[in-house]
């Protein structure tokens, strides 16, 4: 596929070898590396939750913990500088949210080919952002081998 994308790119990133497949990706699309807007998406904590209970857990150390193991991840890709960013909620429709926030042409993201039951109770990042996002979005699968 030839084409070039010169507005920011989002990338949702979950450290699974998918994600890594879909931001070498993303980067093959772009003028320039900084383009890229790498996010990682962390759930809401429950209040039941025994770190949050006995207050040993915050949605700032999480944050920072993510951000930390985040750009570790991104820099074993060599993908050069690219943005990182760690929100909380839910990842579709962040992703869709940061796309918009940034006046966004592309969001890339990768597939893990759930089927059947996995499917119905995990539900589908992909199948959201498609529905959701204002921009295009580029659903990458793992290559065959």
């Amino acid at each position: 596929m030839s084409w070039v994308v010169d507005k920011p790119v989002v990338v949702p990133f979950d450290f699974s070898e998918h994600s890594e497949v879909a931001l070498k990706r993303a980067l093959s699309l772009v003028c320039q590396s900084e383009q890229l807007h790498v996010l990682h998406v962390l759930p809401f904590l429950i209040p039941t939750e025994p770190g949050v209970v006995w207050a040993t857990v915050d949605d700032a150390h999480r944050i920072q913990h993510a951000l930390e193991n985040l750009r570790e991840a991104v820099e074993k890709l060599n993908v050069g500088p690219v943005e990182l960013e760690v929100r909380l909620g839910d990842p579709g429709q962040i992703a869709c949210d940061r796309a918009e926030e940034l006046g966004a042409e592309l969001i890339v993201l990768g597939s893990h080919g759930r089927t059947g039951l996995t499917r119905m109770l995990l539900g589908s990042v992909a199948e959201r952002v498609v529905r959701l996002a204002h921009c295009q979005v580029l659903v990458v699968k793992m290559p065959v081998a």
